[in-house]
């Protein structure tokens, strides 16, 4: 197997919402994101799949060699993973920065070392590594002219990382993980406990309903900021919005019961809402 053809299993693999907005793309550019993709994805998994945390830390760090391997392999250090030689050939047309996905790689670390946020700014900061920085490489790999574009990929990262913790609420208080600001709990009168016991009620739902009213804050703010000249290219970012926002409505439609289930989208709704969002332009 190739890297090519494994970074497309992983993506394929996934299901994710993400996959279905560069299946538009011309062949090179959509080579590059899936070989981006699937690296958040390996980095993604170590976290979530490790049960030993010093394990997990370990994978990481040797994430962070594999990096740095991609872009010194002039020097004769080759990397080893199939992901990190994607990236290789990737790197030599597109800028992606270093730093950046190492930026990543520390973001899927704070879920060891933290698993609360006492307020959105904590947790914008954690958005900002996971998402924020996957929106702004993807924006480069798309191709951009106005430098204003990148606060646009910020902003819709953020935006998708939003509505992830929106609909994973359930899920990722399974894991003993909470991502909705604890003084926002407080506010609306649910505890923590009430999150990992799956306790839904009344002001559980006005909770979510404000979770789900910021993250279509950042969907405006983010297509406010994306300028004319750059829309055709950012397509990709259409897409993605078009599908996960169609997945809030159907968590609203469904009274944001998201503690014991997780709503989805079917592959051939994302399909679709993904050829009428690439016509559209």
């Amino acid at each position: 197997m190739t890297p090519d053809q494994y970074c497309q299993e992983k993506a394929v693999q996934s299901g994710s919402s993400f996959y279905y907005s560069f299946l538009y793309l011309p062949p090179e550019k959509r080579r590059a994101i899936t070989a981006f993709y699937a690296f958040c994805r390996e980095v993604d998994d170590v976290v979530d799949e490790c049960t030993e945390e010093s394990v997990a830390r370990m994978k990481l760090d040797w994430w962070r060699k594999e990096i740095a391997c991609v872009y010194s392999e002039e020097q004769g250090e080759e990397p080893s993973h199939p992901v990190a030689k994607a990236l290789v050939e990737v790197i030599k047309t597109i800028n992606l920065s270093a730093s950046q996905l190492i930026e990543i790689i520390d973001g899927m670390e704070m879920d060891l070392n933290c698993n609360r946020y006492p307020d959105f700014i904590a947790l914008q900061l954690y958005c900002h590594h996971v998402a924020g920085v996957v929106g702004q490489l993807s924006a480069e790999i798309f191709g951009y002219q106005n430098i204003k574009t990148l606060e646009y990929a910020h902003n819709l990262g953020l935006a998708f990382q939003l509505t992830n913790i929106i609909r994973d609420v359930g899920e990722d208080a399974r894991r003993g993980r909470i991502y909705l600001p604890e003084d926002e709990l407080v506010k609306f009168g649910v505890s923590s406990e009430d999150i990992l016991h799956s306790r839904e009620s009344d002001n559980f739902r006005k909770l979510m309903e404000f979770q789900i009213e910021r993250a279509e804050d950042y969907y405006t703010k983010a297509f406010a900021a994306l300028p004319a000249e750059d829309r055709r290219n950012q397509r990709p970012g259409f897409i993605m919005a078009a599908i996960y926002r169609a997945l809030l409505d159907e968590i609203k439609e469904d009274s944001c019961q998201v503690m014991r289930q997780r709503v989805s989208l079917t592959p051939i709704r994302k399909l679709w809402i993904g050829w009428r969002t690439w016509v559209k332009g």
